[in-house]
């Protein structure tokens, strides 16, 4: 289900982001805090065989997380990658209509800003009306190079804003959840202490002289991120295929190189004539914060947050609500009843997919239709099109339609989970029509 559409026009270009100017730095950090999301961070092998697969193939990590989690209803919404950066974004299929994607971002900093072995990949999108990005970076690796981690954070930061679109700066965006190989190290201890401390589970000494925590208490900006406490064994350097701390040469002394941060936006001064400020409605707290040590393919060891996003959406009803007329079987074309919303615009290229219950990712459709092409009938804000069932195969499986904004690039619209009456077999669609592609 992957083939391009040859009648559709060149794709839309992504969102521009300006590169003009640099957030400005806060001295105040006044946190604004109202599903459960789940973070991972594993750094990934990444060459130059891997750089042009990348173009060609779908990355198996993809395929393996959609295996997994298609069955728990998530669907692959995006996804961005560079080189060894890969960051993956799944909704449960019934937010689908509430996730906007605004912009897939790649952001080199190898190579002074021409090679994407460092850097960051990001993804901007609307939650329920609410503003969202998701940061994944690789910063520059060694003791010495603090400072150059830190110029790193700050640039990828800056790359983020947006121009000539109807986008925030991304410091006015109500979450930024930042993660990946920061590369920061434990200052001052020598390796055997830092050996004998992990030994023992006494980290506090060694929270202390951690760079990041350092950079922390003294960057006004960096101290608006949030993070766990650090309670699990630093996750670098091993070994690959043990569970030992560096025994090559270098012998690399332990670090917390692996971090998950999150930035909820700043709530606004209380005013002195106000009794309080009004209750927040975005609020994300941590439920864990762990690394993974049985996991031994790579240096690193993989770490996860679990969160909990409790939020007052903004955004309550979809753009598109269908309505499957009739009881749907194998035996007639069908017509599919669908309103929207007074501010929505359809666009030519908008189309109805059927699919599966479980799909893994939008392009997974039985059978689509193309709404303008396929429209039957137009009053009053309901619309009705005509759906062939000549490609939706014999089945006891359950179906949901999904309505794909093409201007928007995201499902605006789901219907509710459905089944299709058996009857006989019907030959594939003669005319062998293309199909929709995101």
């Amino acid at each position: 289900m992957a083939a391009v559409n040859p009648r559709k026009p060149t794709e839309p270009r992504g969102k521009t982001l300006s590169t003009s100017s640099r957030p400005q730095r806060s001295s105040s950090a006044e946190q604004r805090q109202p599903e459960s999301g789940h973070l991972r961070h594993w750094e990934m092998n990444c060459g130059i065989l891997s750089l042009l697969s990348d173009t060609a193939f779908e990355d198996p990590w993809s395929s393996f997380f959609m295996d997994v989690l298609s069955p728990l209803s998530f669907v692959k919404v995006s996804s961005v990658r560079m080189q060894g950066l890969l960051l993956l974004f799944f909704a449960k299929h019934q937010h689908l209509p509430f996730v906007q994607i605004l912009s897939t971002k790649s952001t080199p900093t190898g190579l002074f800003g021409y090679w994407g072995n460092k850097g960051g990949v990001t993804i901007c999108l609307k939650l329920y009306g609410y503003y969202v990005s998701i940061i994944n970076c690789h910063l520059p690796p060694h003791m010495a190079n603090n400072d150059q981690r830190l110029e790193h954070f700050d640039w990828i930061l800056e790359m983020q804003n947006f121009e000539g679109q109807d986008i925030p700066n991304i410091l006015e965006h109500d979450l930024i959840l930042w993660f990946g190989d920061m590369n920061f190290r434990i200052d001052d201890f020598g390796l055997h202490f830092v050996r004998e401390s992990i030994k023992n589970q006494c980290y506090s000494d060694l929270w202390e002289k951690d760079q990041l925590s350092i950079a922390k208490r003294h960057d006004p900006l960096l101290r608006e991120f949030q993070e766990g406490p650090l309670l699990f064994p630093p996750t670098y350097k091993f070994d690959k295929n043990s569970n030992n701390y560096d025994t090559s040469e270098k012998k690399r002394k332990p670090a917390w190189t692996d971090r998950i941060l999150w930035r909820l936006k700043r709530q606004p001064q209380a005013n002195p004539h106000t009794q309080r400020l009004p209750a927040p409605h975005f609020c994300l707290s941590l439920r864990s914060y762990v690394s993974h040590m049985m996991y031994c393919i790579s240096d690193h060891k993989p770490v996860t947050s679990t969160f909990d996003l409790e939020l007052k959406p903004l955004v309550s009803a979809p753009l598109i609500t269908l309505i499957p007329e009739r009881l749907w079987t194998m035996e007639n074309d069908m017509l599919i009843s669908y309103s929207l919303t007074p501010d929505f615009l359809s666009s030519p290229w908008d189309w109805i997919g059927l699919y599966k219950v479980g799909l893994r990712h939008i392009n997974d459709y039985v059978s689509y239709v193309w709404v303008r092409d396929n429209q039957v009938s137009f009053s009053d804000g309901l619309s009705q099109v005509y759906f062939n069932t000549s490609n939706i195969p014999e089945t006891e499986d359950q179906f949901l339609l999904c309505y794909y904004s093409n201007s928007l690039h995201s499902v605006v619209g789901i219907s509710k989970p459905f089944k299709i009456q058996p009857g006989s077999f019907l030959a594939e669609d003669p005319l062998g029509e293309a199909q929709p592609h995101i």
